[in-house]
């Protein structure tokens, strides 16, 4: 019994150069490259243009590596190839991003403005002044950032105020009740 994803082929699309040495992979593309060490006991080989991954035997973490190393290569085809973005959506009077550097400063209602600079490989930007996308090659680190920037104003659950991902839904509560 082998790990149902592991045993699926990695299609490698056009434009996209995959390395393999030893237990090291590697995949550059158009949008850059990015390396994964492969976990003792799975092998990766290129046949065609496919990657695929291989296990040693098929005890239960040997199975689960095999499983999670397809996935984090996988994505990091996709990642080198299409690149992954994430889009926050500001809402609440006043609350605005601003372009500034590299990095963006955000207006969120505190007595201070928040500055935030990506890390290397991440790019953000502004597209008005309540949107903000985050881009890179890496799924994680993007996924990481986005939530750091989300951090900075929770939305709220009874005006919806608040950074929140452009396609969350914010469970709304009811007000006081009136007399």
């Amino acid at each position: 019994m082998a790990s149902h994803i592991g045993k699926l082929p990695i299609a490698i699309p056009a434009g996209v150069e995959v390395k393999i040495e030893g237990q090291n992979f590697s995949a550059k593309g158009a949008k850059g490259s990015d390396s994964y060490v492969v976990p003792e006991g799975i092998t990766a080989a290129v046949e065609g243009n496919e990657i695929v991954l291989t296990a040693a035997d098929d005890l239960r973490p040997t199975r689960a590596k095999h499983g999670l190393a397809r996935s984090i290569m996988a994505g990091m085809v996709k990642g080198v190839h299409d690149g992954y973005s994430k889009t926050l959506e500001i809402v609440g009077t006043g609350y605005r991003a601003v372009a500034k550097g590299q990095g963006i400063e955000f207006f969120l209602g505190y007595s201070h403005t928040i500055t935030v600079n990506p890390p290397e490989g991440i790019t953000l930007k502004v597209t008005d002044a309540n949107h903000v996308v985050v881009e890179g090659t890496d799924k994680q680190v993007v996924g990481q950032v986005a939530a750091n920037i989300r951090k900075l104003r929770a939305p709220e659950p009874y005006k919806g105020k608040g950074i929140k991902y452009s396609d969350e839904r914010i469970l709304r509560k009811a007000g006081k009740a009136g007399k």
